[in-house]
């Protein structure tokens, strides 16, 4: 005799521990005391022959709200980030804002000089021309073959 059971909806507990999934992670990431704390903004770094090349993805910032400090052998970019935004549709409002500071400090490669550091803030792109140091751009390094 096969035992049946009724009722049982497997698709249905699984659309229930999605939830619960989802739910478990949205409270993990959101925090209600301090929103956008945890802001880290993308970074790439491009190295070349004369120069690093670095670029911090910042949206919604103002170039006056940002932060750079270089070292020869480090950069330190922090800022704070005062977001909102307002929607209107079919007479509903919907409003959101972020604030928060953040920090990143991004070791770097190779030294830099540090005097002749050139950026450009534009579309919301922080774009940084670091230069190699001279005694790095002309190192040679003897590889011991095993």
């Amino acid at each position: 005799m096969a035992l049946v059971r009724f009722g049982w909806e497997p698709f249905r507990e699984i659309d229930t521990l999605q939830r619960q999934m989802n739910h478990l992670f949205d409270s993990l990431t959101t925090s209600t005391e301090d929103v956008g704390a945890a802001f880290v903004p993308p970074a790439e770094l491009h190295e070349t022959p004369e120069a690093l090349h670095l670029k911090l993805e910042l949206p919604g910032m103002n170039r006056e709200d940002i932060d750079v400090q270089v070292t020869a052998d480090a950069i330190a970019i922090g800022g704070e980030r005062k977001s909102e935004t307002h929607a209107e549709e079919k007479g509903v409002t919907r409003s959101e804002f972020r604030y928060g500071k953040f920090r990143r400090v991004i070791p770097l490669p190779v030294r830099v000089q540090n005097t002749d550091v050139r950026g450009e803030y534009k579309d919301g792109i922080l774009s940084l021309t670091l230069p190699k140091a001279e005694e790095e751009k002309h190192r040679v390094v003897k590889v011991e073959l095993g």
